[in-house]
């Protein structure tokens, strides 16, 4: 035994000597002053560090005051004390695995207020009539450090870093806060005595998936107050930084999806993030640890063999800075040896090994039979059972404003013990809920949680459509006669043949002949050899007629350029708009019917066919305020230039159906369709046409070029996002 024990010394010694040298240039605490009179002390330790992390707490009634500064050591020549007050008795200085621990006796249990600032600790004692041993921690500025006036807030900023939320209040000086939470509503932070700037801005709200979603800052009974609304699961920490205070806020689980829940938490106010960390709590272990708990803990080297079990439960107390009990019932010897191993894994280790398990409570670890931790589980949950059978029924009206009270019904009974029943008054709109006061609690918050404004959405569709058209003709036509007779008093000279004549042959009743004539339209016939013209008409083209002739009329010569050239652009658009709510289809129409007939056995019956524009569409919205929806869109129309056989039109069809998430107000385009149609036509005479240069006037030339674009837009709106999405 003697052996164990120098060994347990030893390798406290080696942690506390390691743990100094890990850190460069460790703090050093200079002094402890004390002074005050009578029922009131004031502790000030001072040291070469800028902000220190440390903790308080009390032992045996609140009559030993125990001061734990992380990561510090003592001066070789030993700690000086300076100064003496009534209230406390003795000090004592000692250095841990964790940094130096100072234990101040006192005569009396007192209350005590802890802050920090100017490299020293401030501790005050207050045990006067009335008080009651409490701990309290809060900011505020030195006692050395004159304050004149009350301080103003300038300014109040949320921002984000390493993963969680910072609410910064900016100061004109420092001052003291205290941080509260009332039931179930926001955080608060209250500044005794400060004043709101004029220009501050008093809302703000936080980013998108963050911890920390409004800040509200108002002034009430004589002080400045800072409301958060944050997540339910996230843990506030506030520190003062000189005329800063910084409120950090961090979840609660490191895994998983975050959800809205109802939950009573503590709000700790410290100097530093790292005091958080320094004074975390030990996971209740009553079964086996969780194959995905992590551990946290200094990593320390074990190596004992048939140790008692109560003293590696010292040792990893004095390495872990937390205060160990074990029952009666816990005894044994431990066979171990372990290597760089955090020390809160060694201890949960430790335990299942002997079966023992650990219930937290504060500061203090109870250690005790897995089978005694049942039991007591076990006798707290018919205690609890027994309570809520005798305890008094009380009768609550809840008023429903938005939701269906009957469907709410059901998820309210899944709330309510055996005694509790939940009935529907469908005239007024509440529900009648009668439970113990605890669960009614429950069931209001639940119903105040539930009961929001359904999102409605405003769905608007733009249908563009653009279409450009070119088309380019251009024809000839050309043509005469040659005559050589005796009537004309030109033969040939010849006896046979002693008449000649030539006359172009490619004409019809159709072949237009405007132009040719100056005196008459039309010209009878003109005798064309080449008959390739353009389509020309009243607002279409043009075309000049060219007449040659001689005197007797022997030859005649007849030409007719035409030409026709059409460029035309044509938009349309189309924008169908709707309002519905979440999860509820909606639609809207505007088209034409258009009849066509249909013969059958029966004779001839008249039906008709749509052709509207349609849009079809059920969103739903999300929880960080953006639009799912599926949308389907229908644009016909009827064509008039293709019809049947029987003047029936053809329907030119346009239709798209997609699923797509939009953000709130944003506008997207759904789809698009773009076609262009191009051709080039050449009519001419066989072999005519293919001489160059010349072969224009035995050639019609004919080009077209059509182009088509649809778009779609969509654009969703939610109009009651306030009421019905609350941050």
């Amino acid at each position: 035994m003697g052996r164990q024990k120098g060994v347990v010394a030893a390798l406290v010694l080696g942690l506390a000597l390691s743990g100094t040298m890990a850190a460069a240039d460790p703090p050093t605490i200079e002094s402890v002053e004390v002074r005050g009179e009578g029922a009131r002390a004031e502790i000030a330790i001072r040291g070469a560090f800028e902000v220190p992390t440390y903790a308080v707490r009390t032992r045996e009634d609140g009559r030993v005051l125990v001061v734990e500064v992380a990561d510090a050591s003592l001066p070789e020549s030993g700690l000086a004390t300076v100064g003496d007050a009534q209230l406390v008795t003795a000090t004592t200085a000692s250095t841990t695995a964790r940094g130096v621990r100072l234990e101040l006796r006192l005569s009396r249990a007192a209350r005590y207020r802890a802050r920090s600032g100017d490299g020293r600790i401030l501790v005050a004692l207050d045990a006067t009539e009335g008080t009651t041993p409490a701990s309290t921690t809060t900011n505020a500025p030195s006692a050395e450090r004159p304050v004149e006036g009350p301080a103003t807030v300038r300014d109040v900023t949320v921002e984000r870093r390493d993963g969680r939320d910072r609410v910064v209040v900016e100061l004109d000086r420092p001052a003291t806060f205290e941080v509260r939470r009332d039931g179930n509503g926001p955080a608060r932070l209250e500044i005794a005595g400060a004043r709101l700037a004029p220009d501050l801005r008093r809302f703000r709200r936080g980013l998108p998936d963050a911890l920390v979603r409004r800040v509200q800052v108002r002034f009430a009974e004589g002080r400045a107050i800072v409301e958060v609304d944050r997540d339910g699961a996230a843990q506030g920490t506030a520190i003062r930084s000189g005329n800063r205070i910084v409120w950090l806020f961090e979840p609660a689980a490191a895994s998983g999806p975050r959800s809205r829940t109802v939950a009573r938490e503590t709000d700790y106010a410290a100097e530093t993030p790292e005091v958080a960390a320094f004074l975390s709590d030990v996971p209740l272990q009553v079964r086996a640890a969780r194959s995905n708990r992590r551990f946290s803990g200094r990593r320390i080297d074990l190596d004992f063999k048939d140790a008692d079990i109560h003293n590696i439960l010292r040792l990893l107390a004095e390495v872990g800075g937390v205060n160990i009990v074990t029952t009666d019932d816990v005894a044994g010897s431990v066979t171990i040896r372990m290597r760089n191993v955090p020390w809160d894994q060694a201890l949960d280790v430790i335990l299942q090994a002997k079966g023992l398990g650990m219930v937290r409570q504060g500061n203090l670890i109870r250690v005790a039979p897995l089978e005694t931790l049942e039991k007591e589980r076990e006798a707290a949950i018919a205690r609890r059972k027994q309570l809520e059978t005798l305890a008094p029924l009380e009768t609550r009206i809840v008023p429903v404003s938005y939701a269906n009270p009957s469907k709410l019904a059901p998820r309210i009974a899944e709330l309510l013990t055996e005694r509790g029943t939940v009935n529907v008054d469908e005239r007024t709109n509440v529900l009648i809920v009668r439970d113990i006061v605890d669960q009614l609690d429950d069931v209001e918050e639940l119903v105040r949680t539930l009961d929001t404004q359904t999102p409605q959405v405003l769905i608007e569709a733009r249908i563009v459509e653009a279409t450009s058209q070119y088309s380019r003709d251009v024809g000839i036509q050309w043509g005469g006669d040659v005559t050589m007779s005796s009537a004309n008093g030109n033969p040939t000279g010849l006896v046979f043949p002693s008449n000649l004549g030539f006359t172009g042959g490619n004409y019809d009743n159709q072949s237009p002949t405007q132009g040719l004539s100056p005196f008459t339209q039309t010209v009878t016939p003109p005798n064309y050899l080449v008959n390739l013209p353009a389509i020309t008409g009243t607002g279409q083209g043009g075309a000049l007629g060219i007449s040659l002739g001689s005197v007797g009329g022997n030859v005649n010569l007849n030409v007719r350029l035409s030409a026709a050239e059409a460029n035309g652009t044509v938009r349309i658009i189309s924008s169908p708009r709707i309002l519905t709510l979440t999860n509820h289809e909606a639609h809207i129409a505007q088209g034409t019917l258009i009849p066509f007939s249909q013969v059958s056995a029966q004779g001839v019956n008249t039906a008709f066919q749509e052709a509207k524009l349609e849009l079809r569409v059920t969103p739903q919205v999300t929880a960080d305020g953006s639009v799912l929806m599926s949308v389907h869109i229908t644009r016909d129309e009827p064509d008039f230039t293709r019809t049947s056989t029987r003047g029936d039109p053809t329907i030119l069809k346009r239709e798209a159906e997609t699923t797509l998430l939009i953000p709130d107000g944003n506008t997207a385009v759904i789809g698009g369709i773009y076609t262009r149609n191009t051709g080039r036509n050449v009519d001419q005479v066989p072999f005519f046409g293919d001489i160059p240069v010349l072969g224009v006037l035995f050639q019609r030339r004919r080009v077209r070029d059509e182009r088509n674009e649809l778009l779609i837009f969509l654009t969703p709106r939610i109009v009651n996002r306030a009421e019905a999405l609350p941050e």
